[in-house]
């Protein structure tokens, strides 16, 4: 109940800090009070605003893009039915999704979303969401630190950068070491044959995998690297960045993950200027107790009737702070709403054939791309949706895409922006939005800039596994 503050109460607050009044402890100072009114318009009757607001929004002329870009926000098709029901009143004015007494449909709608995730991964249980992919694999290191009790972790480069810089940050705090792999230059993958003589120190509390990795490159582990994992008692964790992949790869629990994490913007949510999206993390069940936020479960009351409810919560607002493993807080439940109204009409034929078809078209652009003189496939593992494009000798990657985007396509990401040495190589992206027209585009485009000799060229990776301090 809320119980305003009386007279008295006020009196004797105002005599504490020290001034006469509210007035005067709301008043703003003199040196960045305003010396004249705000210089705003008059108001205009509705039809005259909608006219200027239009106006407005017709200089942003984003939507005449062609777009190839991807590195972890994917365009995918979004089925009139989410934003029909995941904007319905019952959702949105909900004061808390997770108060079981005023919202059993939006309690069961998350259970829902958690056992789409364990389809997907395989694993045995997942939590309500979390922000992002990124702070998903963080809080899912912070899992294996405290499964293991040691103190540093071993992530592949190929790892999405915004996702491992994230980590490190959580890793500072906690004064947690970060070493990294170096990566096979000619496949694209995660350097992993050195991994036996790593982890036979036993120091690492985890190994972080990410597949298909931020170069688009299908990077599973292989059973010699599970077997070197499970014998150093070290936790695999497995990244996806890009959710529809799990509709036509192998589940990360097949390839050995004991915890799986990443990014379902891809299911029913808009790019969005990136964000808001929506974090998963599963696990198997040994580390039931050590899972972040919210989990919801499944019971009867007191009646004998269905009943949804939060279960094991280890954050610090639910349990004591000292025995809590995290406070982070689950509060991307919209985008993961409409991520299970996603998965719940494409159902899992409708899933496997969207999957299915981001394959297809990777592989035609690909396909397309490199019969342009001068470009060619930078590596040469397996990809999904994503796959590296090497630019023409004498060129740089920077060079390409600002070309392109004079002739109103964005042609990919830059990966010198986070790889000096991959500064000749694009990543571009293909969905089953991209058309054989805007692929034709694409490569006519590109036919034109290579001819015009332009840019720099970047020296190739080396092709060492071996380990760096991140």
């Amino acid at each position: 109940m809320y119980a305003p503050h009386t007279q008295s109460d006020i009196r004797d607050m105002l005599e504490t800090v020290g001034v006469a009044s509210l007035e005067e402890l709301l008043r703003v100072p003199d040196a960045i009070a305003l010396g004249e009114p705000l210089a705003v318009p008059r108001g205009l009757p509705e039809l005259e605003l909608q006219r200027t607001i239009s106006a407005y929004a017709a200089q942003n002329d984003a939507a005449g893009y062609t777009s190839f870009l991807g590195a972890g926000s994917y365009r995918h098709y979004i089925p009139p039915v989410v934003p029909a029901i995941a904007m319905r009143g019952e959702f949105l004015t909900a004061y808390t999704p997770y108060q079981a007494e005023v919202s059993q449909g939006y309690l069961q709608a998350i259970y829902e979303w958690q056992s789409y995730v364990c389809l997907l991964t395989g694993l045995d249980l997942s939590n309500a969401s979390v922000y992002d992919g990124a702070t998903a694999l963080a809080e899912a290191a912070i899992m294996a630190v405290n499964a293991t009790g040691r103190r540093a972790l071993l992530v592949s480069p190929a790892v999405h950068p915004n996702y491992r810089a994230v980590l490190r940050t959580y890793a500072r705090g906690l004064e947690l070491e970060v070493d990294e792999l170096q990566f096979c230059a000619e496949e694209g993958t995660s350097g992993l044959d050195s991994l036996p003589a790593l982890l036979a120190e036993k120091r690492y509390a985890a190994v972080v995998v990410q597949s298909p990795n931020f170069f688009g490159c299908v990077d599973v582990p292989g059973d010699s690297t599970r077997t070197a994992i499970e014998a150093s008692g070290t936790v695999l964790i497995g990244v996806v960045a890009e959710a529809m992949s799990l509709g036509a790869l192998v589940s990360p629990a097949d390839w050995g993950a004991h915890i799986a994490v990443g990014e379902a913007q891809s299911f029913g949510n808009p790019v969005a200027y990136g964000g808001p999206y929506v974090g998963f993390i599963a696990a198997n069940k040994e580390h039931m107790r050590r899972i972040p936020g919210r989990l919801v479960g499944r019971t009867v009351d007191g009646t004998g009737k269905l009943a949804y409810t939060l279960t094991l919560q280890a954050r610090e607002q639910h349990i004591r702070r000292e025995k809590a493993t995290s406070n982070i807080c689950t509060n991307q439940a919209h985008c993961a709403l409409c991520a299970t109204i996603y998965l719940a009409a494409v159902g899992a034929t409708g899933l496997r054939r969207c999957a299915t078809l981001n394959v297809e078209r990777a592989h035609i652009l690909a396909e397309r791309v490199t019969r342009v003189p001068g470009f060619s496939r930078r590596f040469g593992a397996p990809v999904f949706n994503e796959i590296a494009i090497r630019v023409p000798d004498g060129t740089s990657a920077a060079a390409v895409l600002a070309g392109l985007q004079e002739r109103r396509i964005l042609g990919g990401v830059d990966l010198g922006r986070w790889y000096p040495q991959l500064a000749d190589s694009i990543l571009m992206t293909a969905t089953e939005l991209t058309t054989d027209g805007e692929i034709e585009a694409l490569t006519g485009a590109l036919g034109a800039i290579a001819s015009g000799a332009i840019g720099g060229h970047a020296a190739p990776i080396s092709g060492e596994a071996s380990v760096v301090r991140a």
